[in-house]
């Protein structure tokens, strides 16, 4: 069988030798056969030189992903194997029961998504080609794990712009899609069918993980002192009974099932305010505080975060840290510059909330709000409330998200830690 060939324009095949995973419409000078929706072809410079291997799709403006780089038969094994190699990494990079599997373009499966809950797995098929061989991804899974069960979660819209419909349900028989995840020392309930994305957000593991040395420490700030016997007092000469009179109180804005929560009281918080718009949200962070025998030092709000913020620095409320991970404000880079002014909103609300001296942790997952243009915001939301920002750490995504370095849509995730200074 012979296999289509795409014909890139002469000097347009710069991006993809440095790793791009995508084919644009405007790069291809011609195709040579017929392909249909779906299909494997060939990519090859002007000269007709062999590049790479791709899924077509016509409908689309990726009109070609990037599939392997060699000139292989594209077939149930090579998926089976690019499967087996990707969970192998995962496996070797991290101890993590519950972890990402397949990352997409980052794994040179373009379009796919598999998350490991524990004992179940989720599937986002984004793409055709992907689509087109769901029964491939579905065996190579059943081999490699030993699953409970498989829950496809493929209900976003970015299917529509490849021909596709939103889909989601059981790909077998029915089980309970509530699991109990283990991450960090903690246990932490998610629900894969109601959840956010695949149910919960893996990407943040190690980023959660590094909060621990900033929980405690603040009880001398809080004007508590220690004596060399009997319990600590504070600033009135009253004896604090309190065994985590040393920890911070803490601000968890966009908290969605509570997992920044947990690991601040896990690391020795002495309370934090947990706040979301979703009532279903917050029932399930309680549920999750609950679980990890934090309920008596946390406290929970549903409202909208714009709302909340500029109300708690009108009634000039503090916290020695605030936690801002939001949602993707730029889900298309048509509405870029609005969603900047979203992000400096809540980062200059949060600002003005942070004691001098205190702590910001902040984050954005929209992959069109590059690391510039983030700092860049920060930076003059930092101004504008006054601020003086000093970085402790900046970090991205966890190890089982990988980054190509030729694409800067893997590369999605900014997560900063700062202090935070009166000027």
């Amino acid at each position: 069988m012979t296999i289509p060939k795409a014909f890139l324009k002469q000097f347009r095949n710069k991006r993809l030798e440095q790793g791009h995973p995508w084919v644009y419409p405007s790069e291809i000078e011609t195709i040579e056969g017929d392909p249909q929706g779906g299909d494997v072809i060939h990519i090859v410079n002007h000269a007709g030189h062999f590049l790479a291997q791709g899924f077509y799709n016509p409908l689309s403006q990726l009109i070609i992903r990037i599939v392997t780089y060699s000139d292989v038969e594209v077939d149930e094994n090579l998926f089976f194997h690019k499967i087996e190699q990707a969970w192998k990494r995962r496996q070797w990079l991290s101890e993590a029961t519950s972890c990402r599997v397949v990352h997409g373009e980052a794994d040179f499966l373009p379009g796919l998504v598999i998350d490991k809950y524990e004992d179940v797995l989720v599937v986002q098929i984004l793409s055709l080609g992907m689509e087109m061989r769901r029964s491939w991804i579905f065996k190579a899974l059943k081999k490699i794990f030993n699953q409970r069960g498989i829950y496809e979660r493929s209900d976003v819209s970015v299917r529509r712009l490849e021909g596709l419909e939103e889909r989601v349900g059981f790909v077998d028989e029915p089980f309970d899609t509530r699991v109990t995840v283990h991450e960090n020392g903690l246990s932490i309930l998610v629900d894969v069918a109601e959840g956010q994305k695949t149910g919960y957000f893996l990407d943040q593991r190690e980023n959660r993980a590094a909060l621990k040395p900033l929980m405690t420490g603040w009880g001398a700030r809080h004007g508590i002192q220690v004596q060399e016997e009997g319990y600590p007092l504070d600033a009135k000469g009253k004896e604090i009974k309190n065994p985590f009179w040393n920890g911070a109180e803490v601000l968890d804005c966009f908290s969605h099932t509570g997992s920044f929560m947990l690991h601040a009281c896990h690391f020795g918080a002495k309370k934090v305010t947990c706040l979301d718009v979703s009532e279903k949200a917050i029932e399930m962070a309680k549920a999750n505080a609950l679980l990890n025998g934090f309920l008596h030092r946390t406290e929970f709000v549903a409202a909208n975060a714009f709302d909340f913020l500029r109300e708690q620095v009108k009634d000039k409320k503090t916290w020695d840290i605030v936690i801002l991970d939001p949602p993707a404000f730029a889900k298309s880079r048509k509405v870029l510059k609005g969603a900047i002014r979203g992000y400096k909103e809540i980062n200059l609300q949060g600002m003005k909330l942070v004691r001098n001296g205190g702590i910001l942790v902040t984050a954005s997952c929209s992959y069109h709000l590059s690391a510039t243009l983030f700092l860049n915001m920060l930076q003059e939301a930092a101004q504008d409330a006054h601020k003086v920002l000093r970085l402790i750490e900046f970090r991205r995504a966890g190890r089982d998200h990988p980054v190509l370095l030729g694409s800067e849509e893997t590369d999605y995730l900014k997560f900063a830690i700062y202090e935070v200074f009166d000027r």
